[in-house]
């Protein structure tokens, strides 16, 4: 089913150009998102390799390829192309700078090159340019500036390897909240790098071990935490790093993930944004009075979806209804005179149904607004691809969801803009508020009485609370007994705030652990954390912000979106945007019992507060429900105990209690046993030969 509005927006029927439309007459839009690999080796760099590396990332690059060695034949570099913008051959990659010293394989969107390109000319002269993508701009603002230099310029998300020519080193970049993936690590041998494992898998020498300690956080957390992989020795580039290796990086391997500040003769790992410091600055310059924050939101956040907006190829925007992407559609829609493309998911459950109210967000904002409406089949038909579209572990089961939505844009769109990044920057999640209030009342009682209640509030089963749930809110919210259980639990034993969010984003805190093996020996931390003296809200959202938004929330739009050639877009993570959010008073985002108050302001100049006065509900599908009813017989095949126990990695006898749990509607442990079967289904993807799970 599809539903289009006829009703165009106010300012359309002006006839007038926005700010919008006159960038792209001017032709500020040179962008493209691709996927690259490489090697560094001490022997001659096998060209077939290489190829089989870069064909693998096909899906994210389908419209070009490229790949380069060097005259010594150790170093190669491959390239897969997604023409966004400047669609001609001036675009190809890997690209060489105008002076030869630079090579550049870049999968990103810089949306300030055309500005930059001005301060190349106005600092440097006319430049003898060869077309208009911004993968030229930022080599040649490289070549000019300096690699730290320039990324301090860019406005964007971008992974990219850059080959000095003249220093015989090779630099790995990600952008500054991890929009883009970036892998790299050691095989038989070579370095190594690629946007995905998958890649790397088809290096012929790959024999790299699962790491039992990655694998102890995936089950924990539902996502491999940077900067680990599953694979020992293969590693996720942090965000905001450089990554610098000698060409002789091959024969020396770390005994550890380099975390910020490593540094020997050839390999080095430094920060070149830190999201910590970005808070620390708001910090010290907070602001007082919240007309102005709202003015200088309302400017930064209109700027990032201008820039973003920009494309020679269709553009849309996904619409949940929800306070996020219904803020970036009315921006979106506000400085452009075409109606903007909407895309949501309806689900034939009511409870998990979004539609209705993102289509009288669309009817309002006048959007050529389009509806898919999904039953539980086509939702099950995603499951067995999962392990392919996510190259690891993954198990945040709204990557079905957002496969299917992103594959419904991708038949009119090239690029979508998404409303990720708002809740862990203004304060969006539940968590903030509920966890830091429940700890007042429970953080009273002694330790023995705390652990006596949270005891017994926590042996009631998780179907009481979800009933709870409907009849004092109105609506369902995705695993709500489970998460009320959960919560119960730990405030029970746990120390204090910051201990009670660990427990809360591991589903095996307390318990014994389902991974055999695991010596718990990685430390795997995006940043330090705040200051213990900061409200707990605010060191919650940091955490997330700096762990969960890039590992989790960023990895699943990603892939799901990759899979189908769909860029995404992310217009609160603009580090602008983050820089105003970071100065905005906790007090101004925190208000009344729910979060994201400032950000509702700024979305009610645009829109009346009544298409929006309803509970928070997440991305979500009751699969949960399916694993005990029409995909039971699958989770069982995966979860037979004769099975893991010979595989090795699971102790069975703890994972039966908890499926049993589960089956008998003692214990909601969606998310926990999610992991264990989205690790069961990727093992057995594994041991196909990849060019039958290319």
């Amino acid at each position: 089913m599809a539903f289009s509005s006829d009703r165009k927006n106010d300012k359309a029927t002006r006839g007038a150009l926005g700010p919008l439309d006159r960038a792209v007459s001017r032709g500020e839009c040179a962008r493209t998102m691709c996927g690259i690999a490489g090697i560094i080796s001490s022997r001659p760099v096998a060209a077939d390799t290489l190829r089989a590396m870069t064909e693998r990332l096909r899906h994210r690059g389908p419209d070009d390829e490229g790949t380069w060695v060097d005259d010594s034949g150790r170093i190669g570099v491959g390239h897969r192309r997604l023409a966004v913008v400047d669609l001609s051959p001036a675009g190809h990659q890997p690209m060489k700078s105008a002076n030869g010293r630079y090579l550049l394989s870049y999968n990103g969107e810089i949306y300030n090159h055309a500005e930059i390109r001005r301060e190349i000319e106005t600092g440097f002269g006319p430049r003898p340019w060869r077309g208009h993508s911004d993968t030229e701009t930022l080599v040649e603002a490289i070549a000019c500036w300096g690699l730290t230099a320039a990324l301090t310029r860019c406005v964007g998300m971008f992974a990219f390897s850059l080959w000095d020519v003249k220093e015989r080193k090779l630099h790995l970049v990600r952008d500054r909240f991890g929009e883009r993936p970036l892998y790299y690590g050691w095989v038989g041998g070579d370095f190594v790098f690629a946007s995905e494992l998958p890649a790397i898998r088809l290096h012929p020498r790959f024999d790299n071990r699962i790491d039992r300690g990655a694998l102890r956080r995936f089950a924990a957390h539902n996502y491999v935490p940077a900067p680990l992989s599953i694979y020992e020795q293969i590693f996720k580039l942090q965000p905001g790093c450089i990554l610098s290796a000698s060409v002789d990086v091959a024969e020396y391997e770390p005994a550890s993930p380099p975390q910020p500040g490593y540094a020997n003769p050839h390999l080095g790992l430094e920060r070149y944004w830190s999201y910590r410091q970005t808070i620390c600055d708001g910090l010290a310059m907070p602001f007082e009075h919240e007309s102005v924050a709202l003015e200088e939101l309302e400017a930064a956040l209109s700027q990032a979806v201008i820039g973003q907006s920009l494309a020679d190829v269709p553009v849309g925007a996904f619409l949940s209804g929800g306070i996020d992407s219904s803020t970036i559609v009315a921006l979106y829609q506000k400085y452009t005179a075409q109606p903007v493309r909407t895309y949501t998911l309806g689900f034939e459950d009511p409870a998990y149904d979004e539609a209705p109210a993102s289509r009288e967000v669309a009817r309002h904002f006048g959007t050529q607004h389009h509806e898919l409406y999904v039953t539980c089949r086509d939702a099950q038909d995603v499951i067995p691809k999962l392990p392919t579209i996510y190259g690891e572990p993954f198990a945040d089961s709204s990557q079905i969801p957002t496969y299917l939505i992103s594959a419904f844009a991708r038949t009119e769109v090239t690029v979508a803009l998404s409303g990720d990044g708002g809740d862990e920057l203004f304060g969006g999640y539940n968590r903030y508020l509920g966890l830091a209030n429940a700890w007042k009342q429970f953080g009273r009682m002694g330790p023995s009485m705390r652990a006596m209640a949270g005891n017994a509030l926590s042996a009631i089963p998780s179907g009481f609370w979800d009933g709870a749930a409907r009849a004092g809110l109105k609506s369902h919210q995705p695993n709500f007994g489970g998460k009320i259980q959960k919560s119960f639990r730990i405030m029970g034993h746990a120390a204090g705030t910051d201990e009670l969010l660990s427990g809360f984003l591991d589903e095996w805190w307390g318990e014994d652990a389902p991974v055999l093996g695991d010596d718990d020996a990685h430390v795997a931390q995006a940043e330090a954390g705040l200051g213990s003296y900061l409200p707990a809200p605010m060191r919650m959202m940091y955490r997330d912000a700096t762990d969960y938004l890039p590992d989790d929330i960023l990895c699943k739009v990603d892939r799901a979106s990759m899979a189908v050639s769909l860029e995404s877009r992310m217009p609160y993570l603009d580090h602008r945007v983050a820089a105003i959010a970071a100065r905005i008073p906790l007090g101004f985002k925190l208000r009344r019992g729910r979060g994201k108050d400032i950000l509702r302001k700024l979305l009610y100049r645009e829109a009346p507060r009544c298409l929006f006065e309803r509970p928070k509900a997440g991305f979500a599908i009751p699969v949960g429900q399916w694993i005990k009813g029409p995909l039971r017989p699958w989770a069982e095949e995966l979860l037979d105990r004769a099975q893991m126990s010979e595989e090795g990695w699971f102790d069975p006898d703890v994972v039966q209690r908890r499926w049993l749990a589960h089956l008998h509607g003692q214990r909601d442990s969606t998310p926990a046993l999610w992991a264990i079967l989205m690790f069961q289904a990727w093992l057995r993807e594994q041991r196909r030969p990849m060019a039958l799970a290319a």
